[in-house]
């Protein structure tokens, strides 16, 4: 019995880690499936694309939050998709599906910082896709709120 409480002890502590503390240097954030290959990107490599940072208030938050991550536009130009459909999914298995044209520059980011800090399981993290709500009616839709998928750690080109 006690080998089985040590057991469970164990796997609790290591679920809490994961869900407070962010994400270690060289961890793994996003996996990005591609007909040809697939792409693993680490904090250190999505920091080496453009950065953008914007400051909003979401839904899903009290007060104004300032994001920093890179640009969905950008992200998918580093790796050469310019059309069809994102599945984007998160830790949890939850899904959607997103069309390429519908990211603008002005729009989305992949955030990898809120506030400064980086993201953990429990804020959200590690990785959020957020839409800058405040600077336009449309970024204030069901659809766009819907869009916006927290704890996301896959993507792949359909």
């Amino acid at each position: 019995m006690t080998r089985y409480l040590m057991q469970a002890v164990a796997v609790l502590g290591l679920w809490l880690s994961l869900a407070v503390l962010p994400a270690r240097a060289g961890d793994i954030l996003l996996t990005f499936t591609l007909p040809d290959r697939i792409e693993s990107f680490d904090h250190d490599a999505l920091a080496t694309l453009p950065v953008a940072e914007f400051e909003t208030s979401t839904i899903w938050t009290e007060g104004m939050q300032r994001f920093r991550g890179v640009r969905m536009v950008d992200l998918l130009a580093h790796l050469g998709v310019t059309d069809g459909q994102l599945q984007l999914t998160a830790a949890n298995d939850y899904s959607i599906e997103i069309d390429v044209e519908s990211f603008r520059p002005d729009g989305a980011i992949l955030a990898y910082e809120r506030n400064g800090a980086p993201m953990t399981l429990r804020s959200k993290g590690p990785l959020w896709l957020v839409y800058p709500y405040d600077s336009s009616p449309e970024f204030r839709s069901e659809v766009i709120y819907s869009n916006s998928i927290w704890q996301l750690d896959r993507m792949a080109l359909k």
